[in-house]
């Protein structure tokens, strides 16, 4: 999508002065999440890859199970004359599926990318998180190579410094999928979509984000499968526990030099030394 472009004025510093410029800012727009004509939840996100986002959701929520849950999936706009107010993704599942829905409503209008508001039970906010199989092993270097993909596949950070990604790397593949979203978990959730949409086992590859993991974000990243979850900033206490518990070899903190393993680091190795890495972590 084409950000809009606004006018501002930009000042520097020492000695001040002031120009005229222009800046690519990104959209926020309510997104309804619809299932069978009930409305499941309500986030601020960016206006693109919406069916993606409407499949992500449903699953990371455990609304529904697989792909073929979903009879149908339509997008509708909701506009005034000063353009778009508000989207709906409807989702129409199957009726077996419907009948095993979960009996708690979220409704989530806040924060951009507030991924708990109005969880009416504490222990839904803190379920366990799927256990993952076995996956692959992966070393540092492959690491290195999906992280240093990222910056340069992220086209709307590119013009507007202010959103956040979600990508898939494989070996011998690179990046299969990026996705970019105001929101981190929006972000997330449409990744997830699209992988199940193309029907991709991500069992074999890594899952790479550009924000923080908290626990929503390892709790998705299992459902989806993926055995190594990357990302550029530090996790949670709750969220390194979370993927302790489930199985996730979690590393964070990557940068150009290097990154940290926080669980698991037996699917990593360091030039073949497994048990030198194993053994500092812990």
């Amino acid at each position: 999508m084409i950000p809009p472009v606004v006018r501002v004025a930009r000042l520097a510093v020492g000695p001040s002065r002031a120009t005229a410029g222009e800046r690519a800012i990104p959209e926020e727009t309510p997104v309804a999440i619809v299932h069978n004509g009930s409305t499941y939840a309500v986030m601020m996100a960016t206006p693109s890859d919406l069916e993606d986002f409407g499949y992500g959701f449903s699953l990371t929520e455990g609304v529904i199970g697989q792909l073929s849950d979903v009879e149908s999936i339509e997008t509708l706009e909701f506009d005034d004359e000063d353009g778009v107010v508000g989207v709906e993704v409807r989702l129409w599942i199957n009726a077996e599926r419907a009948g095993q829905m979960v009996a708690r409503r979220r409704q989530i209008a806040g924060p951009t990318g507030c991924g708990l508001c109005g969880v009416e039970s504490l222990e839904l906010a803190v379920k366990p998180a799927r256990a993952v199989g076995e996956g692959r092993r992966f070393t540092a270097a492959d690491i290195s190579r999906a992280i240093a993909a990222l910056p340069p596949a992220q086209t709307l950070n590119h013009q507007t410094r202010a959103v956040h990604a979600a990508a898939f790397w494989e070996p011998g593949t690179g990046l299969v999928a990026v996705r970019e979203d105001v929101g981190r978990h929006n972000a997330l959730d449409k990744l997830v979509g699209h992988l199940v949409r193309e029907g991709r086992n991500a069992s074999g590859g890594i899952v790479l984000l550009t924000s923080r993991v908290s626990i929503e974000m390892v709790q998705k990243t299992a459902m989806l499968g993926a055995s190594v979850l990357v990302a550029v900033s530090a996790p949670t206490a709750l969220a390194v526990r979370t993927a302790q518990a489930a199985g996730i070899t979690l590393a964070a903190i990557a940068r150009d030099d290097g990154f940290e393993v926080f669980t698991h680091p037996h699917r990593i190795t360091l030039d073949g030394a497994e048990q030198e890495l194993v053994a500092h972590v812990g």
